[in-house]
């Protein structure tokens, strides 16, 4: 394996443990060993890009966004891919008649129609809030790159009726992230590694989670984590150990990358 030049890292239940909420001192080292071996470091995550969050001393080289609906480097912007208007507007008009309350994402921004108790809780596990946005429809007719939404999956098809343009990627059951039906961390990793002039045998991926299922399946080596859910080890070319106890240092160091 020692032709990978890329490698694509999830964040909550990957980069960081899911309880303690830190990244361990290994996993640092593994960024920075990786980085020396010139390997580029990548995040894919559902986050805001403003909302991803920053290690002292190690520096990422391209965040996939929103699921990989916004994907930049530092200094640009290699791939934007919003949800079709006309679809967003259906969703919040589907939200409304479940009382679910809505949270969308322009490039800059995030703004709530409300709250519920799922939302909130999502929110959290990032450490973040949900915000209230009073010119909530007027941001609502930006590009908006994904919409959260507290909800299960019972409630899917409703949320998502007559809009064609859009659809639910989650990671846990009383949440999703609802994004472009042809978009997808899966569709990310392409659009990186053709910026790069990569080919999918020289990039690894690590995740746990069932978004992250697209992106381990669009690279040579796609690696479930541990703590990853079934349907994740399934595809998974390996697994690895958990993200709490340095799962991703012990799988890069077994197989010489560090």
């Amino acid at each position: 394996m020692k032709n990978i030049k890329i490698a694509f890292f999830d964040i909550d239940g990957t980069l960081i443990d899911m309880n303690t909420k830190v990244m361990t001192k290994k996993m640092e080292e593994t960024l920075i060993r990786l980085k020396r071996n010139h390997v580029i470091l990548c995040i894919a995550t559902g986050r805001p890009l403003r909302n991803v969050p920053r290690f002292p001393g190690i520096e990422f080289d391209v965040f996939l966004t929103f699921n990989a609906s916004y994907c930049c480097t530092k200094d640009e912007v290699i791939f934007k891919n919003p949800i079709p208007s006309p679809d967003v507007h259906t969703i919040i008009e589907n939200a409304k008649g479940i009382n679910r309350p809505v949270c969308v994402a322009s490039a800059d921004r995030l703004g709530a129609n409300g709250r519920d108790r799922d939302l909130v809780d999502y929110f959290a596990i990032a450490n973040q809030t949900v915000e209230i946005a009073d010119d909530f429809e007027e941001l609502a007719r930006e590009d908006i790159y994904q919409m959260m939404i507290g909800c299960y999956p019972e409630e899917y098809d409703r949320i998502l009726d007559h809009a064609k343009g859009a659809k639910i990627t989650a990671w846990w059951n009383r949440a999703a992230d609802i994004i472009p039906a042809d978009g997808g961390k899966g569709l990310g990793v392409e659009k990186i590694l053709d910026y790069y002039h990569l080919t999918r045998e020289e990039a690894i991926a690590f995740g746990d989670g069932t978004n992250d299922i697209e992106m381990l399946q669009a690279v040579g080596h796609g690696v479930a984590m541990g703590n990853a859910t079934d349907n994740v080890k399934e595809i998974a070319d390996d697994i690895c150990g958990c993200a709490a106890e340095d799962g991703i240092y012990d799988y890069c160091k077994k197989m010489h990358l560090i």
